[in-house]
């Protein structure tokens, strides 16, 4: 009796001891719990700073990249000033724009520059009306009525054109398109005394390069207007019975204006920037823009007599940069402006942007 009243009594100190042990197990337990807890608060706290940190970076990077191109678009302009006015203040502004005779390099030096810009203005127009029908009746084709077949091919083509450098382009337009033009001006003048044979190298040459030259721009931003127009339209048009054709040219191409322009926007200044393919097609010779007279653009102005010129003349080939400059973005300017009252008259719905 005695050793059971032992043996009891042993068991019971050692669940006492046990519950305890058990007590302090939950207790760190607890403990430990709460530390997780609290690390994994740590940790989540961490994340939100390292997500803040890396949009602030990319805002930053975003901004430098932002100012950046204002910086360079500044820069060339304040470049293109200070090179063209020294020039404009030897000459005079009149004299540089309104007088007609150009002779740098004669005793009695003439810098009239208004031939060079009615033909730079002449040629942009005459290539864009030759070159934007076929470019957007191109885009037309690609978008609405060719199969996938036909238009990968065409498609093919188009930027087989965009690579093309523009040396190439010249010596296509010197060996193909000057011959033609030569017999045709040769026709056309067989009983004139005055005419001034070219060759061929004239201005409707220029005009037909630089139509070429812009298809690929014109053809890739219209078809991309054209596409973006909501298929709606389409449908309620033919809905209303009108026909394909009719849905095309009455309903698509009208909501894809924006973007047709801004075509034209672009096509102008890669008409307007083309130096070397217009230098070997138009015969560089300063005259009136007429369609069987040897010309000379703003561009070729620069590019041919650059290499040779000093003094006065140099600082007039910058003021000659810095009229083509302000020419481009007046006409960027004009464009724009007809963009947005296009956009303002058609309800404000812009479907290509």
């Amino acid at each position: 009796m005695g050793n059971g009243y032992i043996e009891s009594y042993m068991e019971s100190k050692m669940g006492a001891a046990s519950v305890r042990s058990t007590n302090r197990g939950s207790g760190l337990g607890k403990e430990e719990s709460r530390w997780r807890k609290e690390g994994s608060g740590l940790g989540k706290e961490g994340t939100r700073w390292n997500r803040k940190a890396v949009e602030k970076a990319a805002q930053a990077v975003f901004r430098a990249c932002a100012l950046s191109a204002v910086a360079v678009v500044a820069l060339i302009t304040m470049y293109m000033v200070m090179g063209g006015m020294p020039a404009i203040g030897r000459v005079g502004l009149k004299n540089i724009l309104l007088e007609t005779e150009w002779m740098p390099t004669a005793a009695d030096p003439k810098y009239g520059i208004l031939y060079i810009i009615l033909t730079s203005v002449v040629g942009t127009f005459l290539a864009m009306m030759v070159g934007m029908p076929v470019g957007v009746l191109t885009a037309v084709f690609l978008a609405e009525v060719a199969d996938r077949r036909a238009a990968s091919a065409v498609r093919s083509v188009v930027e087989l054109l965009a690579g093309i450098p523009s040396v190439i382009y010249g010596l296509l337009g010197l060996y193909l398109i000057n011959p033609l033009m030569y017999k045709l001006e040769m026709k056309a003048f067989a009983d004139s005394n005055t005419h001034q044979f070219t060759g061929g190298a004239n201005l409707l040459s220029a005009v037909l390069v630089l139509a070429v030259m812009i298809l690929p721009t014109v053809i890739n931003i219209s078809e991309n207007a054209i596409r973006a127009v909501p298929s709606s339209v389409r449908e309620a048009s033919l809905a209303l019975g009108a026909s394909h054709i009719q849905t095309i040219f009455k309903s698509v191409l009208p909501a894809a204006r924006p973007g047709i322009v801004t075509a034209a926007v672009l096509g102008v200044g890669r008409a307007v920037g083309e130096a070397m393919a217009v230098t070997l097609v138009s015969g560089s010779s300063v005259n009136p823009p007429l369609p069987f007279r040897s010309v000379r653009f703003l561009t070729t102005a620069i590019v041919s007599e650059m290499g040779y010129s000093q003094g006065t003349h140099r600082q007039m080939l910058f003021t000659v940069g810095l009229v083509l400059f302000v020419f481009i973005m007046l006409t960027n300017m004009a464009l724009s402006h007809i963009l947005k009252k296009g956009v303002s008259e058609g309800g404000g719905e812009d479907t290509f942007s």
